[in-house]
């Protein structure tokens, strides 16, 4: 998936959705789309607004692609720990075939 599909995919067909899978590559690109909007001045608020919830989305779906329930999530809220197993969870390959949120993205 590239850049300008991921972030599609994110904020305009998968807005706030929870369910079903994401690819590393969904994930990391619209994560990179964020990064950079929250650095424009002044409008850079608005959109880290704006993108909360399909950030949420894709974190969520991503950890679901990994065979990890979304309430992983959760682990950022302990101090530095947290955050870097969320990044390694994210950094997993996805678990091959299906899994209980739905087939593997990858086609696999």
């Amino acid at each position: 998936m590239d850049f300008v599909t991921a972030v599609k995919t994110c904020v305009m067909q998968k807005y706030c959705c929870f369910e079903g899978r994401a690819r590393r590559s969904e994930y990391w690109w619209f994560a990179l789309a964020s990064f950079i909007c929250g650095m424009i001045p002044l409008i850079g608020f608005i959109a880290s607004l704006a993108l909360l919830l399909p950030g949420l989305g894709v974190c969520v779906r991503r950890l679901h692609d990994t065979g990890r329930s979304g309430w992983w999530l959760l682990l950022c809220l302990i101090p530095i720990v947290g955050g870097l197993v969320l990044i390694y969870f994210y950094i997993c390959d996805s678990q091959p075939g299906n899994n209980k949120w739905g087939a593997n993205p990858k086609g696999m």
